[in-house]
């Protein structure tokens, strides 16, 4: 069970590998993990056993239309052989105890995400050699938090975010008890053009709105790419280390030996699902990656096909489908008090085939003022390249959403729309009241979200361009649909009782007002005497 039978037996090593394991509770699970795949006998882990269990069969594709890389398949062939080689060091062709733990809390520990971007690059590094690509990238030293020297090719890039969706995506399959479909590989192109945007060389840049081909040989120096993921998709090195993770509790937690036939394999050929018409899996996932907690989880399960079954659940508001404007968007999210992720699809006035999609991420419900209000967000590039646009912390101009004025004149009414960022009148983003148009302005004239450009060849004047969808998910979960829907029906009890008229409340016919003045338009000159 990994346990010595006295404490005198437990050498420093072993009692800070423990030590270490307990303080992020995952010992306990280890040591049935451990006892499930040593030898009785030898009291280590059979190099093989541990490989099986970290490998998983890939359903190649057959679509010939498919942008996966002919090479990919025998990547993720050679997966399983790497971590072990490269984490779990083996003694006498076994993995000891003390040696299983070590290698656990390099890929699973509580590390810096500089450290753990490092680890996912060496793994790439040493699959891509037995794969027998080209080396191009080079460990520093044989330390384990070692500098990671050399370049990534876009096609490298694109095969990395793929390899990294394949273990995120598993260790969801089983923290969900293996309910979930196969989903396939999404579309990673507005990753790829993200990574190729920072870190390529100023004469090596591309025209991100025509060139989607990855064969190319720009070299993206690997210092850049660790930069580009610590800024773009800090989560983006959890996904090895919950693969690891997942597959090791798993093991815990069936006490046998396992058939993973079906359980650990993986269809690249499968569509990319949906759950909105402006959000697939690849972009719910890229906005996973820069968030962590209770918002990932919520955006990730739109990665996930049974996600397409509970639509309802997560789509507020679609212009398509409910009608475009601010009154049919507000009838579909006033009430909602949970963090909303809206999508906007335009593209310029004339030019129609450049169309882009940017997001914004609130993490509060929706509300009618005339100022800016809101306690966080963020903003983001979503299509054709991914950038996220965090606070600067400067400002809380989150959000501004302001209705027509229903009971008081204003002599200088506050503009009717959405609003994100900037300040009023020189809003960074600004939807106007028929979602017909949207204004999208230059950094400069924003605080309170970070820089960047939206959109590729952003410039520095605003740019008024025509909205194609506007979409809104709820990301609140049960609890705040729930609420939303206590909401509208009080709402329309309220409606139904203003329309019914109690004619008790009424006086005498005789007696009212309006019969005298309809006395006085018929016969103006009537001699009338005054009650006294």
């Amino acid at each position: 069970m990994g346990q010595s039978s006295s404490a005198e037996q437990v050498s420093p090593e072993q009692r800070e590998a423990e030590s270490i394991a307990a303080s992020i509770g995952a010992l306990p699970n280890l040591q049935k993990a451990f006892s499930v795949l040593s030898d009785p006998q030898t009291h280590s882990i059979p190099l093989h056993s541990l490989q099986k269990y970290f490998g998983f069969s890939i359903e190649e594709s057959t679509n010939e239309e498919s942008t996966v890389p002919k090479e990919f398949p025998v990547l993720l062939s050679h997966l399983s052989s790497s971590i072990v080689d490269l984490f779990f060091l083996s003694e006498k062709g076994g993995i000891s105890w003390v040696e299983f733990l070590k290698g656990y809390i390099k890929c699973s520990g509580r590390t810096v995400s500089s450290a753990s971007l490092n680890n996912l690059l060496r793994l790439f590094g040493m699959i891509s050699v037995k794969a027998g690509l080209p080396e191009k990238l080079q460990v520093v030293s044989d330390e384990d938090d070692s500098k990671i020297s050399g370049f990534l090719l876009p096609v490298d890039v694109q095969m990395l975010l793929s390899m990294c969706w394949i273990m995120w995506w598993d260790s969801k399959k089983l923290k969900t008890s293996s309910s979930l479909g196969d989903s396939g590989l999404p579309d990673v192109t507005h990753l790829v053009l993200s990574a190729i945007d920072s870190c390529a060389e100023a004469d090596k840049k591309l025209d991100l709105w025509e060139n989607n081909n990855f064969d190319l040989d720009i070299q993206l120096p690997a210092a850049k790419i660790i930069m580009w993921a610590l800024k773009t998709v800090p989560s983006l090195a959890d996904c090895f280390g919950q693969f690891i993770h997942a597959r090791l509790f798993y093991v815990a937690a069936h006490e046998e030996k396992l058939d993973q036939a079906d359980l650990f394999s993986h269809d690249i050929s499968a569509k990319e699902m949906s759950i909105g018409h402006l959000l697939n899996s690849g972009r719910a996932w890229a906005i996973s990656l820069t968030l962590r907690g209770s918002l990932s989880d919520e955006i990730s399960k739109a990665c996930f096909p049974s996600a397409a079954e509970e639509v309802d659940d997560y789509l507020l508001y679609r212009s398509s489908l409910h009608g475009k404007g601010l009154n049919r968007f507000w009838s579909n999210v006033e009430g909602y008090n949970g963090p909303l992720l809206i999508l906007i699809s335009a593209h310029e006035a004339n030019n129609d085939s450049r169309r882009w999609i940017i997001g914004v991420l609130i993490h509060q419900g929706l509300e009618n003022h005339d100022t800016f209000y809101g306690t966080s967000g963020s903003l983001y590039s979503i299509s054709p390249v991914f950038h996220v646009f965090t606070p600067s912390g400067k400002e809380k101009n989150f959000v501004y959403s302001h209705l027509h004025a229903t009971v008081k004149y204003e002599a200088h009414p506050k503009p009717v729309g959405l609003a994100f960022g900037g300040s009023s009148g020189n809003e960074r983003i600004f939807v106007d009241e028929d979602f017909a148009k949207v204004t999208v302005r230059h950094h400069a004239c924003d605080k309170t979200y970070h820089h960047g450009p939206l959109y590729p060849d952003q410039g520095f004047l605003p740019v008024e361009a025509s909205v194609i969808d506007v979409e809104v998910l709820g990301l609140g979960g049960k609890r705040a649909r729930d609420i939303q829907s206590s909401y509208k029906k009080r709402e329309e009890l309220f409606t139904e009782q203003r329309r019914k008229v109690d004619l008790k409340t009424f006086g005498n016919w005789e007696d009212s007002p309006e019969k005298m003045m309809m006395d006085m338009i018929s016969d103006p000159n009537a001699v009338r005497r005054e009650d006294r």
